[in-house]
């Protein structure tokens, strides 16, 4: 006589596993997943915004610093 079956829990509900065949593991999921392009859960077909906030800001960082626009300009003369 075989083996008694091994059961494993899924969302879907009980799953038998036939001889051979062991569950899959957390981390063998969480794999697969990495593998997969990012996507939002709400609206898969969201477009990305561009982040344009402190470091990533490229107008800001190609404004010029106060102290060195304060350090380039000549000193006044004196009349």
């Amino acid at each position: 006589m075989s083996a008694k079956p091994k059961f494993e829990q899924t969302e879907v509900g009980e799953q038998t596993l036939i001889n051979g065949v062991r569950p899959v593991t957390l981390g063998e999921k969480l794999t697969a997943r990495t593998t997969h392009p990012m996507t939002p859960k709400r609206n898969p077909n969201a477009q990305q915004r561009p982040c344009d906030l402190g470091l990533f800001d490229e107008v800001g960082r190609a404004q010029i610093d106060l102290i060195d626009f304060i350090n380039s300009t000549p000193p006044p003369t004196a009349k």
